[in-house]
């Protein structure tokens, strides 16, 4: 692990791993350390990857919760990029963590070579999924033995009755495949996370939508979107809408994948990384 000076933040850490042009990669969670993200499914024979821990994603780690909301973690992103000593930069964000590359683009889009979102969050881009739309996505898992338990869970927690068991029940929606390594997954997952940073991270003045879609209008970078078939957080004709506003932007599928494709199926991830990664 190694550390920068962030001049906002102080000094924040990040790990570099494999081979390859450099790919800057920032957790979800919201603000969880970039350790679940392993080696991407091996992307790291295709590229040099940088895993971005942000203020508030390490144990111990007792920033002050106002420091913490999206908008203001981009300018430690951007002081990673200036020690990075790079002119422009590669940016991968999974889930939360695209949040903070897409304002990141907004805001320093000069320096962005090109983006790489992994089951994006849309909060920053202000598109709505409704109950129905994530509702449909789970209907596709109908045959897999613990359905009925998550759906029941689905439908309590949509209806703003949920009970804290029904949060872990439906955890299977977030996978392609639930076995005893995807729930391991999950346990490791829940265990990292950090309620008071999630929290922080969307308090008022983190997002706002109109003026990061028109930035994004004008971004003539290449901008993969990878949407996970069977993905509740963000359903194909979300993923669609996504892409719509971007000029230069491509959805790539991976079939029967949940929220965490490279753990689903780690060489369909690897095939559709690497093909956004050479993409001009």
């Amino acid at each position: 692990m190694q550390s920068f000076t962030s001049p906002r933040s102080g000094t924040l850490t990040y790990t570099r791993t494999g081979q390859g042009d450099p790919l800057v990669c920032v957790p979800g969670g919201p603000l969880l350390s970039a350790d679940y993200l392993g080696d991407l499914g091996g992307l790291t024979r295709h590229a040099e990857l940088i895993l971005f821990n942000p203020p508030g994603s390490l144990p111990g780690d007792d920033t002050d919760a106002a420091a913490l909301r999206c908008d203001l973690v981009v300018e430690d992103l951007e002081a990673l990029r200036q020690h990075l000593g790079l002119d422009r930069v590669a940016l991968l964000g999974h889930s939360a963590g695209a949040n903070i590359v897409l304002r990141y683009a907004e805001r320093h889009g000069e320096h962005v070579e090109r983006l790489l979102l992994v089951a994006p969050s849309t909060r920053s881009v202000g598109l709505d999924i409704s109950d129905a739309a994530r509702s449909a996505v789970a209907r596709s898992r109908a045959g897999e033995p613990w359905y009925d338990t998550a759906a029941t869970a689905l439908a309590r927690i949509q209806a703003g009755a949920a009970t804290e068991d029904d949060w872990n029940e439906i955890a299977p929606f977030s996978h392609g495949r639930w076995d005893d390594a995807a729930a391991e997954y999950e346990v490791a997952m829940n265990t990292a996370r950090n309620p008071r940073a999630a929290a922080a991270f969307g308090a008022e003045g983190a997002f706002d939508p109109p003026a990061t879609r028109q930035a994004l209008r004008a971004l003539v970078t290449p901008v993969t979107i990878v949407a996970g078939s069977v993905d509740v957080s963000l359903p194909l004709p979300v993923a669609q809408e996504f892409v719509d506003l971007f000029p230069q932007a491509t959805l790539e599928v991976q079939v029967g994948a949940g929220h965490f494709p490279w753990v689903d199926d780690r060489h369909a991830f690897l095939d559709i990384a690497v093909k956004a990664l050479a993409r001009r």
